[in-house]
């Protein structure tokens, strides 16, 4: 609900002669609760005079406390994009930046980047990939790490009172089907019941932390070629003091409904490859749809606000929709992929997990990357020869295995891949899917051996270490005829391999279309 005209605000801010530049234009970018204007290297936002369930800018003092506390926050994360607060003040009738004179409002002075650079326009362009998600990931991991811990209140009590936001916001814009939206929150108060103890296991943890809040791919950018998050949630501490699983399922719903399952799936696995913090995985889904609901409100507001053409309205209903989608029950299994060094083992496993189980899909181990972290090390680094001796191969089959048991007993479905060239790895492997009550699919990858060595030779970034000469010691003792998984040919193409593997194990090779 808008209560302050701030028409003359907008009017001095859209206006090049107020920044001195007369002949310079000034593009405008509207949000439901803020106006961002663009002009020269610098960016000006102004918090809009709206009051709702969720936020109260109705004054200038409150507006101006909103500015600087976003300043504050955000430096945490882009201390190079935030540059400070600038007053607007009324001076001898006339508007004017400054704190002479009258105060009117004020806006948040920020570095101007290219807007190209948003990742929401780069996933139009199809520029996010897997290794710059895998960066994001990476950063998102080590501000959550950094961020302060809170362990007041109740876990699964600050959820509920989301949904408590959610459900009146919901039934107040009056855009959904009034049976759909009860359905949705039966849906959604059934899976935070179910959550309820491992929500409050991590706020004893310290897992609930001063997040960003509002972290969705329009809030990260690339600022001198890095990912950077920007635009956290300023004005509620209560809001944005939340389980870092929750903090990252924006991101991974924003992915899904950009119909990018499998970097949301990705940017998952890498996130908890980073942290360790697994205990998150049977929350994302959940997370994910509370998300979707959230901007499913939101945009419907806006387009309460606004002159809507109808656009903002179908978005509001695509993203109710999805968050219908998100909270659905799904199928559980383990696929496991096997094969010889260049066969391809990790691409595939990638590009189908996001297709696996529930969204955001499986949870993805790889034996090399679970033997480097046993370690201690980055997947990218090497690891001396005595780390391959027999022994220790035991130690990460054993662990894989132990790790896939565990997610499958809480409802994630596992995609693993490893050489598995022993039958006693794929036992173990098998042997883990039948204690937790889970189908198993176990996968070779076939690939002739000339294919396999230029692979190996042209590697670059892998978590393998395998060279030409283990690639040639493999190729020694491997015999072809005690293989008892189902074989794939892995000398085609990627996406003919990817649709036969995930034909055989059940899920569509279709992605999900963008809500």
């Amino acid at each position: 609900m808008r209560v302050e005209d701030q028409s003359e605000v907008i009017a001095f801010l859209a206006d090049g002669t107020s920044y001195g530049h007369p002949d310079q234009p000034v593009e405008r970018i509207r949000t439901h609760i803020s106006e961002i204007f663009l002009v020269g290297d610098r960016s000006l936002k102004l918090k809009r005079a709206v009051k709702l369930p969720y936020l109260d800018f109705s004054t200038r003092e409150l507006r101006e406390a909103a500015c600087r506390r976003e300043v504050e926050l955000n430096r945490r994360t882009a201390p190079a994009l935030y540059l400070g607060v600038r007053q607007i003040s009324r001076m001898d009738g006339r508007l004017v930046f400054g704190t002479e004179g009258e105060p009117v409002d004020s806006v948040v002075e920020m570095r101007r980047f290219d807007q190209d650079d948003l990742f929401d326009r780069m996933a139009e362009r199809g520029e996010l990939t897997p290794s710059l998600m895998t960066a994001t990931a990476a950063i998102i991991a080590r501000f959550h790490q950094e961020a302060e811990p809170s362990f007041t209140g109740s876990g699964a009590g600050a959820m509920a009172r989301v949904l408590d936001i959610n459900e009146t916001a919901l039934s107040a814009v009056g855009l959904f089907d009034p049976a759909k939206v009860e359905q949705l929150n039966a849906a959604l108060r059934e899976s935070l019941a179910n959550h309820a103890a491992l929500l409050d296991e991590r706020l004893a943890a310290g897992k609930v932390r001063r997040c960003h809040g509002d972290l969705h791919l329009r809030n990260i950018c690339l600022l001198d070629s890095e990912p950077t998050l920007f635009d956290c949630l300023e004005f509620s501490e209560e809001m944005a003091t939340i389980d870092v699983a929750y903090d990252l399922a924006f991101l991974l719903m924003d992915l899904w409904h950009r119909g990018l399952p499998n970097l949301a799936n990705l940017t998952m696995n890498r996130y908890l490859d980073a942290t360790g913090d697994d205990d998150a995985a049977p929350l994302l889904g959940l997370f994910m749809a509370i998300r979707a609901a959230i901007r499913a409100h939101v945009t419907a507001t806006q387009a309460m606000q606004d002159d809507d053409d109808g656009s903002l309205r179908e978005t509001a209903s695509r993203y109710f929709d999805l968050a219908n989608r998100l909270i659905e029950k799904g199928y559980l299994s383990l696929v496991a992929i096997g094969g010889l060094s260049g066969s391809g083992k990790s691409t595939v496993a990638d590009a189908i997990a996001g297709y696996i189980g529930v969204p955001p899909g499986a949870r993805v181990f790889e034996s090399d990357r679970v033997r480097k972290r046993l370690f201690g090390l980055d997947p990218t680094m090497r690891l001396p020869p005595d780390a391959y001796r027999p022994e220790v191969s035991e130690t990460v089959y054993g662990t894989v295995a132990d790790m896939a048991e565990k997610h499958l007993r809480k409802g994630i479905s596992v995609v693993v891949n490893a050489v598995f060239d022993r039958r006693s790895d794929r036992q173990r492997i098998r042997h883990a899917a039948e204690m937790a009550h889970a189908p198993f699919i176990g996968l070779w990858l076939d690939v002739k051996p000339d294919v396999l060595k230029a692979r190996v030779a042209g590697r670059v970034g892998s978590a393998s270490d395998a060279d030409l000469k283990v690639l040639s010691l493999q190729l020694e003792k491997w015999n072809a005829a005690e293989m008892d998984w189902r074989l794939i040919d892995g000398n085609r193409e990627l996406a003919r391999v990817v649709g036969d593997v995930l034909a055989v194990s059940g899920a569509s090779a279709d992605p999900p279309r963008p809500a």
